[in-house]
């Protein structure tokens, strides 16, 4: 039975799409819990705590991202050697400073929103409107949060590009 109203012969690419993103969610997260771990300095109470909340928002996605491969009826990846071989972030050293952290995790950001991407431009292909609002919403919160962690890393004299109205 098909209740998805989807094509499901085309699936398929949409699927390998969501897979490579949960492994990528996987390790984003393994590196924010590295780093909660392993702050240390001035921002230490700052970071510590925005980290876990990452972490934390992290985690509800990778399970999100698991129950959607479910609901297109294919068994989500499971194991670290499956996520190791699949995603395209890597793991961080613990040594890290405080804006090398920040660095990583923006580095970890654009991955993500790149990964994002695929998976909507091949669930757009199939009219796959479940996948694309779930990756939709996600791409809008983490461009909001890589904003932030980005004003956070600027030095005081820098400044965001400006635009004047003109009628």
């Amino acid at each position: 039975m098909n209740y998805l109203n989807i094509n499901e012969d085309k699936l398929l690419p949409v699927v390998v799409e969501l897979n490579t993103l949960l492994a990528d969610y996987h390790l984003y997260y393994q590196k924010l819990r590295n780093f909660h771990w392993n702050i240390l300095g001035k921002n230490f109470f700052d970071l510590h705590e925005k980290f876990e909340e990452l972490y934390s928002d992290a985690r509800i996605k990778i399970d999100e991202i698991a129950e959607r491969i479910l609901t297109l009826r294919y068994h989500p990846m499971s194991n670290y050697t499956e996520y190791l071989k699949t995603s395209n972030i890597e793991e961080s050293a613990r040594d890290l400073t405080d804006t090398q952290m920040v660095d990583e995790i923006l580095e970890a950001h654009g991955i993500l929103l790149k990964q994002m991407s695929k998976v909507i431009s091949e669930a757009d292909g199939i009219q796959d409107e479940g996948t694309i609002d779930l990756i939709g919403a996600y791409i809008r919160e983490l461009e909001k949060t890589s904003w932030m962690l980005d004003a956070w890393n600027k030095k005081n004299e820098e400044r965001l590009n400006s635009a004047e109205l003109v009628k």
